[in-house]
């Protein structure tokens, strides 16, 4: 809608993982470096982990353009699945042909260890990359560390790569998953960017898309930047929703209030969340404030006039005992007629 207004291709903040896009800054050089490691070094197992949205799976897709040409890749990008399943996928990636009736675990390893054989004979290289594999069950990542024990006396036959968040990191630090950790030759954790890399960021992906550099102020930057906290994913929305609330209000120019209108209606709870829970905490912190003035008050004024205290307390108990007696005589004789003096009493 908006790429002829602004003269601009209108993937340039898509969320697809584009690697037409990919910006390396530093700690994503250092990841497709870690990448190439495990492609280019026989039997490498490679980790590389990071938050939601930081470009593991567009490193992921550019580390295709990288292989060489006599490599196989298994590419399993829903590992949610039991371990049969997950073999089952694995051979399926690589056109291994496999029993259709009751396959075990044992039928999919003999025959993929046989077809690692057969290709490395041949000269090629295999390899299994895992997406998003902090959703392998723990017994599915035991599978995973015995297709590691496939190898000639030479090397590995299989090389291995797993990509997911921090929580995997996390697992594979536990003692039950040891003897798997101490397997990984090569690890990497990529994190958010920094406010000057979401402005190189962001200037490159105009670039590549044709568009003006000066489409996003400096003053732009540092606002997406508070609102995104550096994540490339959220950076790619609220510069995509911001270009089509200008469109859509006829505005060449981006200004900081077309993108807050935008990271409301695009990142919605994330800035709600923000503004709500400071207003929580001012109000809860001048409540407390409040009954700590009040206390202090009442102590200071016990401690000045004691007697004051003593007296009021002596009037309110004789005043609950005269109610009470009134409630029971009234209770016990209701059709007496009885005649009471009125009594000054003092408040």
């Amino acid at each position: 809608m908006y790429g002829n207004f602004f003269s601009i291709d209108e993937s340039a903040f898509s969320i697809a993982p584009n690697p037409k896009y990919l910006y390396l800054s530093p700690q994503h050089q250092e990841a497709l470096a870690h990448l190439l490691y495990g492609v280019t070094r026989p039997g490498g197992f490679v980790l590389i982990t990071g938050e939601i949205g930081t470009g593991k799976t567009t490193i992921c897709r550019s580390l295709f353009l990288e292989i060489p040409e006599e490599t196989d890749i298994a590419l399993i990008i829903n590992p949610k699945l039991n371990p049969n399943d997950l073999l089952a996928s694995i051979c399926d990636e690589l056109k291994i042909s496999y029993s259709k009736i009751h396959p075990s675990p044992k039928t999919y390893i003999n025959n993929l260890n046989e077809h690692l054989i057969k290709t490395h004979a041949e000269g090629r290289n295999t390899i299994l990359i895992i997406d998003e594999a902090q959703n392998l069950s723990d017994d599915a990542l035991e599978h995973i560390r015995v297709l590691t024990n496939l190898e000639t006396d030479e090397q590995k036959l299989l090389q291995i790569i797993l990509i997911g968040q921090p929580e995997l990191r996390d697992r594979l630090n536990s003692p039950r998953l040891e003897q798997l950790n101490q397997r990984i030759t090569a690890r990497f954790h990529l994190g958010p960017l920094n406010l000057k890399q979401v402005k190189e960021y962001v200037k490159h992906r105009v670039k590549v898309g044709d568009g003006d550099q000066q489409l996003f102020s400096n003053s732009n930057i540092k606002r997406i930047y508070k609102l995104t906290g550096g994540v490339p994913r959220l950076v790619n929305v609220l510069c995509d929703r911001a270009l089509l609330g200008a469109y859509v209000n006829r505005k060449k120019k981006i200004t900081n209030e077309i993108i807050q209108k935008a990271a409301r209606e695009s990142l919605g709870t994330r800035v709600k969340h923000r503004s709500v829970g400071i207003n929580w905490a001012m109000t809860a912190a001048l409540s407390i404030a409040g009954l700590l003035v009040a206390a202090t008050v009442l102590i200071f004024l016990h401690e000045k006039n004691p007697d004051m205290f003593a007296a009021k307390q002596s009037e309110q108990q004789s005043a609950n005992v005269e109610l009470v007696t009134q409630n029971n005589a009234a209770t016990v004789a209701p059709d007496i007629p009885t005649v009471t003096t009125q009594q000054n009493v003092e408040p």
